[in-house]
């Protein structure tokens, strides 16, 4: 659920709840609107149109701006949630479990070790299944945001502006994913030597 095998150390160092952070589009918006702005420069002051994000107009800019304020603050409301569930990890129920076959493990030979633990079994998946419950609540209110935001910048920018920031997505996705992958090879190399 929160660490797909495929994934890059690289790729998970930059992750938000096991994905992108929605307030990550409007970067790369804005980076690739630069960089195509600065490419057409001319163009445009001359009067043409060039259709990618380099040609924003003041009430784009302005609707990307309000969906950035309140995308940030529904990450920021998400991102506390999900602080505070992390915090369950370590409330009275879960120390209590852990002391509990702690002691009984330490008491016990090891024989009795694995029964107890067996015993215990039932209680302890009791205890996670509600926390497990919890974060895949979270996780969803989290791809819930970054649909939304996706379908909101989407829906702002023409046809034209959309394919070029998707496109910008789709080729940034995998250089970061093959950099990752990379970094890891180096570092395997290297502690081999």
């Amino acid at each position: 659920m929160f660490l797909p095998t495929w994934r890059s150390l690289l790729e998970d160092a930059f992750l938000w709840i096991s994905g992108w952070r929605p307030s990550m589009a409007f970067h790369l918006l804005y980076s690739k609107s630069g960089l195509q702005l600065e490419a057409h420069l001319a163009e445009l002051l001359q009067g043409l149109t060039t259709g990618d994000l380099g040609d924003l107009c003041p009430s784009q800019l302005a609707l990307i701006d309000d969906l950035q304020r309140s995308t940030i603050l529904e990450e920021k409301a998400i991102t506390e949630k999900f602080a505070k569930h992390q915090e369950t990890v370590v409330d009275a129920s879960m120390v209590d479990l852990s002391h509990t076959i702690t002691e009984m493990n330490r008491t016990a030979g090891r024989k009795a070790v694995a029964e107890n633990e067996a015993a215990m079994e039932e209680e302890v998946e009791s205890a996670l299944v509600a926390k497990e419950k919890g974060l895949e609540e979270i996780l969803q209110m989290a791809d819930d945001l970054r649909l939304s935001t996706l379908k909101e910048i989407l829906n702002i920018l023409c046809p034209m502006q959309a394919v070029h920031f998707l496109i910008a997505a789709a080729e940034l996705h995998p250089r970061i994913h093959e950099w990752g992958r990379r970094t890891k090879l180096k570092l395997k190399l290297s502690s081999s030597s």
